[in-house]
Protein backbone atom coordinates (compact mmCIF):
# COMPACT_ATOMS: atom_id res chain seq x y z
CA UNK A 1 0.00 0.00 0.00
CA UNK A 2 1.82 3.59 -1.11
CA UNK A 3 1.86 6.35 1.67
CA UNK A 4 -1.34 8.36 -0.74
CA UNK A 5 -3.97 5.24 -0.04
CA UNK A 6 -2.48 5.07 3.81
CA UNK A 7 -3.50 8.64 4.05
CA UNK A 8 -6.86 8.19 1.86
CA UNK A 9 -7.74 5.03 3.68
CA UNK A 10 -7.11 7.13 7.25
CA UNK A 11 -9.31 10.34 6.04
CA UNK A 12 -11.91 7.74 4.86
CA UNK A 13 -11.87 6.13 8.04
CA UNK A 14 -12.17 9.58 10.29
CA UNK A 15 -15.10 10.60 7.91
CA UNK A 16 -16.72 7.87 8.70
CA UNK A 17 -16.15 7.95 12.75
CA UNK A 18 -17.24 11.48 12.45
CA UNK A 19 -20.75 10.90 10.47
CA UNK A 20 -21.72 7.60 13.02
CA UNK A 21 -20.64 10.08 15.83
CA UNK A 22 -23.07 12.87 14.46
CA UNK A 23 -25.63 10.21 13.80
CA UNK A 24 -25.68 9.18 17.08
CA UNK A 25 -25.92 11.98 18.52
CA UNK A 26 -29.19 12.47 16.50
CA UNK A 27 -30.69 9.53 17.74
CA UNK A 28 -29.65 10.05 20.58
CA UNK A 29 -31.28 13.44 21.03
CA UNK A 30 -34.52 11.92 19.56
CA UNK A 31 -35.00 9.15 21.72
CA UNK A 32 -34.29 11.38 24.80
CA UNK A 33 -37.08 13.88 23.72
CA UNK A 34 -39.19 11.12 23.85
CA UNK A 35 -38.08 9.51 26.78
CA UNK A 36 -39.08 12.74 28.44
CA UNK A 37 -42.29 13.11 26.82
CA UNK A 38 -43.01 9.76 28.05
CA UNK A 39 -41.72 9.95 31.49
CA UNK A 40 -44.09 13.71 31.99
CA UNK A 41 -47.37 12.14 30.63
CA UNK A 42 -49.81 12.43 32.95
CA UNK A 43 -48.38 14.52 34.92
CA UNK A 44 -49.81 18.57 35.78
CA UNK A 45 -48.36 21.39 34.56
CA UNK A 46 -46.57 22.78 37.37
CA UNK A 47 -42.55 25.17 37.74
CA UNK A 48 -41.17 21.30 38.71
CA UNK A 49 -41.70 20.63 34.79
CA UNK A 50 -39.44 23.40 34.06
CA UNK A 51 -36.19 21.51 34.08
CA UNK A 52 -37.29 18.80 31.87
CA UNK A 53 -38.96 21.33 29.34
CA UNK A 54 -35.30 22.89 29.24
CA UNK A 55 -34.28 19.53 28.28
CA UNK A 56 -36.41 18.82 25.72
CA UNK A 57 -35.63 22.06 24.61
CA UNK A 58 -31.54 21.25 24.18
CA UNK A 59 -32.23 18.34 22.47
CA UNK A 60 -34.56 19.53 20.06
CA UNK A 61 -32.29 22.39 19.34
CA UNK A 62 -29.22 19.61 19.45
CA UNK A 63 -30.83 17.56 16.76
CA UNK A 64 -31.44 20.69 14.64
CA UNK A 65 -27.83 21.59 14.95
CA UNK A 66 -26.80 18.43 14.16
CA UNK A 67 -28.81 18.23 11.09
CA UNK A 68 -27.30 21.49 10.45
CA UNK A 69 -23.51 20.32 11.07
CA UNK A 70 -24.43 17.20 8.50
CA UNK A 71 -25.42 20.02 5.59
CA UNK A 72 -22.12 21.65 6.20
CA UNK A 73 -20.11 18.98 5.98
CA UNK A 74 -21.32 17.74 2.98
CA UNK A 75 -21.32 21.33 1.55
CA UNK A 76 -17.74 21.21 2.62
CA UNK A 77 -17.12 17.73 0.73
CA UNK A 78 -18.68 19.24 -2.22
CA UNK A 79 -16.32 22.64 -2.54
CA UNK A 80 -13.48 20.59 -1.80
CA UNK A 81 -14.43 18.36 -4.76
CA UNK A 82 -14.62 21.72 -6.76
CA UNK A 83 -11.24 22.57 -5.65
CA UNK A 84 -9.80 19.49 -6.99
CA UNK A 85 -12.02 19.66 -10.06
CA UNK A 86 -10.06 23.02 -10.34
CA UNK A 87 -6.82 21.96 -10.14
CA UNK A 88 -7.20 18.86 -12.38
CA UNK A 89 -8.49 21.28 -14.87
CA UNK A 90 -11.58 19.56 -15.20
CA UNK A 91 -14.30 21.17 -13.83
CA UNK A 92 -17.67 21.80 -15.57
CA UNK A 93 -16.74 25.78 -15.92
CA UNK A 94 -13.02 25.53 -15.78
CA UNK A 95 -12.11 29.18 -15.84
CA UNK A 96 -9.08 30.41 -17.34
CA UNK A 97 -5.95 30.03 -16.12
CA UNK A 98 -5.75 33.82 -15.18
CA UNK A 99 -9.42 33.51 -13.52
CA UNK A 100 -7.99 30.33 -12.11
CA UNK A 101 -5.37 31.18 -9.94
CA UNK A 102 -6.96 35.11 -9.16
CA UNK A 103 -10.18 34.16 -8.18
CA UNK A 104 -11.61 30.48 -8.77
CA UNK A 105 -9.02 28.98 -6.48
CA UNK A 106 -8.73 31.60 -3.70
CA UNK A 107 -12.51 31.77 -3.71
CA UNK A 108 -13.19 27.71 -3.27
CA UNK A 109 -10.77 27.31 -0.61
CA UNK A 110 -12.39 30.78 1.16
CA UNK A 111 -15.62 28.77 0.85
CA UNK A 112 -14.49 25.78 2.03
CA UNK A 113 -12.87 27.45 4.85
CA UNK A 114 -15.94 29.11 6.07
CA UNK A 115 -18.17 26.07 5.57
CA UNK A 116 -15.85 23.47 8.01
CA UNK A 117 -16.13 26.48 10.70
CA UNK A 118 -19.90 26.54 10.25
CA UNK A 119 -20.06 22.68 10.77
CA UNK A 120 -17.38 22.45 13.38
CA UNK A 121 -19.41 25.43 15.09
CA UNK A 122 -22.87 23.18 14.71
CA UNK A 123 -21.27 19.54 15.34
CA UNK A 124 -19.59 21.28 19.02
CA UNK A 125 -22.72 23.04 19.85
CA UNK A 126 -24.64 19.94 18.94
CA UNK A 127 -22.60 17.62 21.68
CA UNK A 128 -23.10 20.55 24.20
CA UNK A 129 -26.77 20.94 23.96
CA UNK A 130 -27.04 17.15 24.01
CA UNK A 131 -24.91 17.30 27.34
CA UNK A 132 -27.12 20.23 29.20
CA UNK A 133 -30.21 18.63 28.31
CA UNK A 134 -28.94 15.55 29.83
CA UNK A 135 -28.06 17.92 32.57
CA UNK A 136 -31.45 19.19 32.79
CA UNK A 137 -33.14 15.99 32.60
CA UNK A 138 -31.12 14.88 35.57
CA UNK A 139 -31.94 18.06 37.92
CA UNK A 140 -35.59 17.90 37.02
CA UNK A 141 -35.37 14.04 38.28
CA UNK A 142 -33.53 14.71 41.59
CA UNK A 143 -36.01 17.48 41.95
CA UNK A 144 -38.45 14.97 41.85
CA UNK A 145 -37.60 13.01 44.15
CA UNK A 146 -37.28 15.52 46.51
CA UNK A 147 -40.63 16.97 45.63
CA UNK A 148 -42.12 13.14 46.25
CA UNK A 149 -40.48 12.39 49.38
Amino acid sequence: MSLDDAITNLHKAHQTGQEKYTYFLLAAAGTAIGFAVQKTEGLPLSWWLLPVALAAVCWGISFHFGCKNITWVQTSIMANYSLLQLRQGSHPEQPSPQELESAAIPGVKSALKQNGKKAQFYGIWQFRLFVAGAIFFIVWRIAEMVRIS
